[in-house]
């Protein structure tokens, strides 16, 4: 009997040592894992650090390996603990908030647009690697393909007409307008007698703005490209560097650096050569904004009515929001469920289905709101070309979409207004409407108000809303540049960006900046005036 207790003794000193090594061996593995991972990001964003330096954003590769510098010592030094936590947040700040501020705020101070979108060194790049035709040598040109290919795999030959040779691409897919530049070799007699059909002139003819981008380079080290539906000449660069001039090779003509325009100019003729540069222009946007007649008239008429709009849309939806409310406390209301379900749905359903649907119900010809206006009126409002009915309808849309909101934060405030405040109204024999002046708005005011004042700041930026439903229209005749009755600042900012060729980037970025800070100092001003940053006195 002692035997067998030994026994039972040393088995449970064995499994005691095995369950202990083994634990031991996880809590390893569980030390070495955090390092290993942290080990391997690191690389990784190092090698994100050499693509980004290798693309010529040295700025940028700068930042993100000061960030990449800075996590690593966060995470690996026992002094910074309790920033950990911080770090991950503190960085999304930046990247997502921060940056883009600062990004449009400096592209404000630029001349930045569709014409000036390159930086001083790749516009120069760019225009000494501008090739054209020159005269001389003529290639005779033929395209094939197999007529069954469903990729369409093509093949360019060239034959020299003064020495009869005759050179040969490899396959080589045609689409687009991009550059391609390929190497042709030699053919000898068995590559040609497999040579699919040449192409006829109206294939060729479709196919001409690819063949365009496509360079040649013929063994001798000569570059061709096509002049004619059935020949390649020789390429020649079209500008060459002298000092920080451009030399028009063909021409002779000089174009001197510009950096107060942004352009290349030409010294006989003063005209600007494209692509053009960046360069800075300090306040001339926000100079331009309030200065340049044909941006302040539409920039002063939008700006008041995007105050308005964004004002009582937010009075309309918060007062048929909390009318609701107040009826959906109702106790004696029958069905409230059900109202309550009915009137959620608007904010249940996406919102730009919501307006493409009053888009289609307001349509002048055939919406149905139209055609009951007109049996029982006979009147058929033109919502989308008279302004006044135009922005009638927008504020119509966005009450019906803000509305549901509105309801259900006054249906929880409601709830937690003490019922005995309604008992002894009742008593003194106040009836509903005094209630709802006297108790239930007064106590709901200032717990909402800052909500009020985010869905001022929300409508005062709805793009979705006016870019859906009305497009900005109907569009001011009187003015310059694009703009309508209904554009608000942030529709007018995207048509001068980008409806107007895209030639006012930098301009558009002001009028964002000066929205921002619009914005921001009217929610200030709101706050103040309302008291609502005030804790409420118990």
């Amino acid at each position: 009997m002692i035997r067998d207790s030994f026994c039972l003794e040393c088995m449970l000193t064995v499994s005691i040592q095995t369950q202990s090594a083994s634990i031991s061996w996880r809590l390893r593995l569980r030390a070495w894992v955090p390092p290993i991972l942290g080990a391997c990001l690191l690389l990784c964003g190092l090698y994100g650090v050499m693509l980004i330096y290798a693309t010529g954003q040295s700025w940028v590769a700068l930042g993100v390996l000061s960030l990449l510098m800075l996590g690593t010592w966060l995470f690996t030094s026992s002094k910074t603990y309790v920033y950990r936590y911080l770090f991950p947040g503190i960085i999304a700040v930046l990247i997502f908030v921060l940056l883009p501020i600062l990004y449009t705020f400096g592209i404000g101070f630029t001349n930045y647009s569709s014409r000036n979108l390159l930086g001083f060194e790749r516009s120069t790049r760019y225009l000494l690697e501008e090739m054209i035709p020159s005269e001389g040598v003529e290639y005779a040109f033929s395209l094939h393909a197999p007529a069954k290919d469903p990729n369409r795999s093509y093949r360019i030959r060239l034959e020299d007409a003064g020495t009869g040779k005759i050179y040969l691409t490899p396959e080589l897919q045609l689409a687009g307008k991009k550059t391609l530049k390929i190497e042709a070799a030699e053919a000898d007699d068995k590559t040609l007698a497999q040579l699919p059909d040449a192409l006829q002139v109206r294939e060729l003819i479709a196919l001409q703005a690819a063949l365009k981008g496509v360079a040649v380079h013929l063994p001798s080290g000569e570059e061709v490209g096509m002049s004619g539906l059935r020949r390649f000449v020789p390429l020649q660069k079209l500008y060459k560097l002298d000092g920080k001039n451009l030399v028009n090779q063909k021409t002779g003509e000089v174009l001197v650096p510009d950096f107060t325009r942004g352009f290349y100019v030409s010294q006989t003729t003063g005209e600007g050569v494209t692509p053009g540069f960046k360069v800075g222009v300090g306040l001339d946007n926000f100079r331009q904004i309030f200065t340049d007649a044909k941006y302040r008239e539409p920039f002063v008429r939008i700006f008041i009515w995007t105050n308005v709009f964004a004002l009582l849309t937010v009075f309309f939806a918060f007062s048929v929001g909390i009318l609701l409310a107040v009826l959906m406390n109702w106790e004696a209301l029958k069905f409230r469920p059900v109202y309550r379900t009915m009137l959620f749905l608007p904010y249940a359903v996406p919102g730009f289905i919501s307006i493409l649907v009053f888009r289609g119900l307001f349509n002048e010809s055939f919406g149905e709101i139209n055609l009951i206006l007109n049996g029982l009126f006979g009147i058929s409002p033109s919502w989308f070309s008279d302004p006044l009915l135009a922005k009638a309808m927008l504020l119509i849309v966005n009450t019906w979409l803000g509305y549901p909101y509105m309801m259900l934060l006054c249906m929880g405030l409601i709830k937690s207004i003490p019922a005995d405040l309604y008992e002894a109204s009742a008593i003194v024999g106040a009836g509903p409407i005094t209630n709802f002046f006297k108790i239930t708005l007064p106590l709901i005011a200032r717990p909402i108000m800052p909500l009020l004042i985010s869905s001022f700041a929300f409508n005062f930026n709805n793009f979705v809303l006016v870019s859906m439903l009305t497009g900005g229209g109907p569009d001011y005749l009187d003015t310059k540049v694009p703009a309508g009755a209904t554009d608000i600042l942030v529709s007018y900012t995207y048509r001068i960006a980008f409806v107007d060729s895209g030639q006012n980037f930098a301009l558009a970025a002001a009028i964002s900046t000066v929205i921002f800070a619009l914005v921001a100092v009217m929610s200030v001003v709101q706050l103040k005036l309302t008291q609502a940053d005030r804790p409420v006195n118990t």
